[in-house]
């Protein structure tokens, strides 16, 4: 089973948790387990779990700063979009992520919560795919 969705991003870190619209999905499949494979179909976002709280956000985004700062000089200049930071971080962050299902939902631990992380400079449509596996 399928499901295609699309989401508007601000970019510049912007976190937007797909737990809820994943596990809509599952729930209205009637599946009661398998595995949810989620896939990012972009070169600049990744996926994560994480938990969800301002702080854990705000410490994310300050390492990511470190490892690859966005006013740092980069290679990718073919599209002269000036996101050559996105795509390095993108990069440590993979683009799918799968998640069990057991009883009808997302076996996720008590914290967890299944993150898309925009690295890219400005605003984007991103198109995620969940594929169910029973």
């Amino acid at each position: 089973m399928r499901f295609e969705f699309e989401i508007k991003t601000s970019g510049n870190y912007d976190l937007i948790n797909l737990t809820e619209r994943v596990q809509k999905f599952i729930a209205d499949s009637k599946a009661k387990s398998g595995v949810a494979t989620i896939f990012a179909k972009h070169t600049t976002v990744g996926l994560t779990l994480m938990e969800w709280e301002d702080g854990t956000k705000r410490d994310l985004v300050a390492a990511l700063e470190k490892i690859a700062p966005q006013q740092g000089k980069y290679f990718h200049e073919k599209w002269n979009d000036g996101n050559g930071a996105a795509h390095v971080k993108s990069a440590l962050f993979p683009p799918s992520i799968s998640i069990p299902v057991k009883d009808g939902q997302l076996d996720l631990g008590t914290w967890q919560n299944l993150v898309l992380i925009d690295f890219d400079v400005r605003p984007r449509e991103r198109k995620i795919a969940v594929i169910l596996f029973q």
